[in-house]
């Protein structure tokens, strides 16, 4: 097993938890006496810096959420001068106003740290050639995978987004072994080379890729391995944390959660914290970010952690898959829908490709969910009968799974739009005027 940085990454929990609430005390000190938004939280409740002596009270501190990063724009939530700025990330503001987010150097300098440790646990390093689809400019993940992939020792191709027949032939005449990009866009660099007649396994080099920027499922990693030898990895990050940052090792049991960078508390619906293991709510703290702190930011993500040491060998705690989240949660008819709860019955039928989309709309006020899906080439039947059990199988499973009536919409193969960055799931059409 090979480690970026072993002593740190192998350390007794113990001694880690220790230092992840040495860091997280001074973190807090620092950011009461910086943040003016800090100061007023911890106000607010009636602490100071010297009462934080253990869990149970952070706990007290307000959580963060996306309407304060907006009600701050653009940069009213940096501690530091521009001056000591030297970059400039900005979301893709789908809701509201985008969010800015500063970075130090040494900002730069830890993100670019926690990627290197986990390129190294699944095997990237200076024998690698990494083509690297994810998007560069004010989005994170291009920038941050590619400083991470340089730091390692790859020979990074920075090949952004896009460009799909460009991709495929680099592939080719290049000898790339990893790629980085979103799981639908690799699935779509999959249906090209069939469509061109591009064996991935016979005609490239690449077995191993980094995929993030959306969620996907185990069943979605086992048909990209199936179809082109490719085993994806995952990641998990976000731009105000520095972006991509937790990646899946080679035992592929969860993403690592470096615990002297950041420390993650999963809550329930009343804010508690959850047992080790147990489903929750994603909140995070970072503790060594210098321009723009994050103290119990309340994400939105649902997912698990445990300290469980991993079969690899590193002590830091996992997360685990993320399963859905607080904020883009569905609700038709009085009950809460998941697109990755859909997502998961997709991955169950080896007839569907892993592309869909959900539409909702209400006739008289009625909730109704369509779930258009699509079928594979090789599993297309000529008999409409056949067609209309494969949709009354989907169907059935998703009723049991969601306990919700959806109509199942069969699509022909490539049909279903293709996304080269996040992929969008949802189209709400109701009304209640």
């Amino acid at each position: 097993m090979t480690f970026w940085n072993e002593e740190l990454e192998t350390m007794p929990v113990e001694e880690l938890k220790e230092m992840q609430f040495r860091l997280l005390q001074n973190e807090i000190h620092t950011m009461y006496e910086k943040s003016e938004f800090f100061r007023g939280r911890m106000q607010s409740v009636g602490l100071t810096p010297d009462d934080i002596t253990d869990m149970e009270q952070f706990r007290k501190i307000p959580c963060m959420r996306k309407s304060d990063l907006r009600d701050n724009y653009p940069d009213g939530l940096f501690v530091r001068p521009y001056d000591e700025l030297v970059r400039i990330h900005v979301s893709s503001g789908t809701t509201g106003r985008p969010t800015v987010v500063g970075y130090t150097q040494t900002d730069i300098d830890n993100w670019s740290e926690s990627l290197a440790r986990g390129l190294t646990s699944f095997g990237v390093g200076k024998k690698d050639v990494f083509q690297n689809m994810h998007g560069y400019g004010l989005f994170t993940g291009g920038l941050g995978v590619h400083y991470a992939g340089e730091k390692v020792g790859a020979t990074v191709i920075p090949t952004g987004v896009g460009n799909t027949d460009r991709q495929i032939q680099l592939m080719q005449d290049l000898p790339v072994t990893c790629l980085a990009g979103t799981p639908s866009y690799m699935f779509h660099i999959a249906d090209v080379c069939d469509q061109k007649g591009v064996d991935i396994r016979k005609q490239t080099k690449v077995t191993k890729a980094l995929a993030g920027g959306e969620p996907w499922s185990e069943s979605m990693r086992k048909k990209l391995y199936d179809r082109t030898g490719i085993k994806a990895y995952g990641c998990y990050g976000a731009s105000e944390f520095y972006g991509p940052m937790f990646l899946e090792c080679d035992a592929q049991c969860g993403m690592h959660v470096w615990a002297d960078l950041t420390l993650i508390e999963i809550l329930d619906k009343d804010g508690n914290p959850v047992p080790d293991g147990e489903s929750g709510e994603v909140v995070v703290t970072m503790l060594q970010k210098e321009a723009f702190p994050l103290i119990r930011y309340k994400i939105g993500d649902i997912s698990t952690l445990t300290w469980e040491k991993c079969r690899c060998g590193r002590t830091h705690p996992r997360l685990g898959r993320i399963t859905g989240r607080a904020d883009d949660m569905i609700v038709v008819r009085g009950i809460n829908v998941f697109p990755s709860q859909i997502e998961s019955v997709i991955g169950e039928m080896p007839f569907l490709s892993p592309f869909y989309h959900i539409t909702l709309t209400n006739e008289n006020y009625m909730d109704k969910m369509v779930v258009d899906v699509e079928v594979l080439p090789e599993c297309l039947p000529d008999d409409v009968n056949a067609i209309n059990e494969m949709s009354a199988k989907v169907q059935a499973r998703l009723k049991e799974i969601l306990n919700l009536k959806a109509v199942v919409k069969m699509n022909l193969p490539g049909t279903l739009e293709r996304f080269e960055g996040k992929a969008k799931h949802v189209t709400d059409n109701r009304s209640w005027d």
